[in-house]
């Protein structure tokens, strides 16, 4: 099986970019082969990657879905659905330099997002004997871990702000990691976005207080805004930018493998 990283935290803490960014470490590292997986309903990886994607999972079982319901005659080549889904799913792996990536996306409307969870829980069990590494970027919240969309991961980085409710959030993604007694290896606190790479000792005092193991800080970088606000995918920022250059220090910290 191949070693799982999974990223986690609460919305607007930049979670997704330090993702994007631990992929391009790892692939720099020639540490692959590599599977993306963007786990979040607004899918955004891929912009941050600089990847084109021409169809989700969501939109996959859109498609099945509407099929179904016009009949067992409406698959191609006269597949059966289980067949069609499998085919459409296998298309579904974009493949980019140095590394592979599905996206969950959504479906169409409403209702809840269990079938499409399902199917990608499904897909990376079926995939990660592939790969030497599955990198998972989580939606925000809880909803992944609580489904166990992932089980078994190897590393586990919950992503914060330098924010005293920014980490409470990620102390109860921690906490929840024991309740729903998840296999993992390694659990590591990240803080993003911080003025001049520092926290003050009221953050200092929460991270201690939620029994957090803080890996690093990563500074509030105005680059990451520009090539943001410019539609440039993120990890094209020069190795040498406060973000960039602060994550791969962190990550050098430690060692991914088993």
């Amino acid at each position: 099986m191949g070693y799982k990283i999974a990223v986690a935290g609460k919305g607007g803490t930049g979670k997704t970019t330090l993702t994007g960014l631990l992929i391009d470490y790892l692939v720099k590292k020639s540490q692959g082969p590599i599977l993306a997986v963007d786990a979040d309903a607004n899918a955004n990886l891929n912009e941050v990657l600089g990847v084109d994607i021409e169809e989700t999972i969501g939109e996959i079982r859109e498609d099945v879905s509407q099929r179904s319901l016009a009949g067992d005659n409406n698959f191609p080549g006269g597949m059966l659905k289980a067949d069609y889904l499998k085919y459409k799913l296998s298309a579904a792996i974009t493949e980019a330099k140095g590394y592979d990536m599905i996206v969950m996306g959504r479906s169409q409307g409403t209702g809840c997002y269990c079938y499409v969870n399902g199917v990608l829980k499904t897909q990376i069990d079926s995939l990660s004997g592939n790969y030497e590494y599955l990198v998972i970027d989580n939606e925000a919240g809880m909803e992944h871990l609580s489904r166990k969309v992932v089980e078994n991961i190897d590393t586990l980085f919950l992503i914060s702000d330098c924010s005293r409710r920014g980490i409470q959030a990620v102390g109860r993604i921690r906490r929840l990691v024991d309740e729903l007694k998840l296999k993992v290896g390694q659990i590591f606190l990240i803080v993003n976005r911080a003025p001049e790479g520092k926290l003050n000792e009221g953050t200092m005092e929460e991270i201690n207080n939620q029994g957090l193991e803080l890996l690093g800080v990563v500074p509030m970088d105005q680059m990451v805004y520009e090539y943001d606000s410019s539609g440039k995918p993120l990890v094209e920022l020069p190795e040498d930018s406060l973000s960039k250059k602060a994550l791969n220090d962190i990550l050098s910290k430690i060692q991914f493998n088993k």
